[in-house]
C-alpha cells in the first residue's frame, strides 16, 4: 500500500531523470474556476492604539519597544525579500472575506502551536486592539492547546499573563 505522502507520479515533471514522457501525455486536464470579483481589502479599525496598550501592560510595553528597535535594524538592511514578506504579512491581516479579528485569532492559534512567544504576544495585542474579548482569546488558546498538545502550555501561561494585564 502506497503512502498518501509518496505519490508515484507527478503531472508536471518526470519523477526521475530516465523518464521521458511526451508533453501531451503528462499535461493536466484544463479546468477553469469561475472568475471571482476582487475582494476589497482595507486596514482594520483598531479600538486602541499601541501606546494605550503599552501604558496598560508592562509585557506589551516591553514587547512593542523591543519589536520597534529590532525592526529598525531590519529596516536598515534594506533587504528586498524581507520587505516583500512584510508586505505579504501586512496584506494577509487586512479586512477581507474574513474579519481582521478572526485572522488575528488564527494567528494567535498558529503562533502558540509553533511555540513562538513573540508571535503569541503580537497576535494577542493585535486582537485586543481590534476589540476581541478575553473569552475569545482564551477559547482560541484552547484550540491551540488541543492542536499543539501539552508543548503549548508554557506559551499559554505567558499568553494568560499578558491577558491578565490587558483585561484584568
Amino acid at each position: 500500500m502506497k503512502s498518501f505522502f509518496q505519490p508515484s507520479f507527478c503531472y508536471h515533471l518526470p519523477m526521475n531523470a530516465n523518464e521521458h514522457i511526451a508533453t501531451e501525455e503528462r499535461s493536466v486536464p484544463e479546468h477553469h474556476a469561475p472568475e471571482r470579483p476582487a475582494q476589497e481589502r482595507k486596514d482594520p479599525t483598531y479600538l486602541f492604539t499601541e501606546k494605550y496598550v503599552a501604558d496598560k501592560s508592562e509585557i506589551a510595553r516591553r514587547f512593542i519597544e523591543t519589536r520597534a528597535r529590532l525592526n529598525a535594524n531590519v529596516d536598515k538592511a534594506n533587504n528586498f525579500l524581507v520587505k516583500r514578506f512584510y508586505n505579504i504579512d501586512h496584506n494577509t491581516y487586512l479586512e477581507g472575506a474574513l474579519p481582521a479579528k478572526t485572522k488575528e485569532l488564527m494567528g494567535l492559534v498558529a503562533s502558540a502551536c509553533l511555540r513562538c512567544d513573540d508571535c503569541v504576544i503580537y497576535h494577542a495585542i493585535q486582537a485586543y486592539r481590534l476589540g476581541v474579548t478575553r473569552v475569545e482569546q482564551e477559547e482560541s488558546l484552547n484550540v491551540a492547546l488541543v492542536v499543539g498538545g501539552s508543548i503549548v502550555i508554557p506559551h499559554l501561561r505567558r499568553a494568560y499573563e499578558l491577558l491578565e494585564e490587558l483585561y484584568g
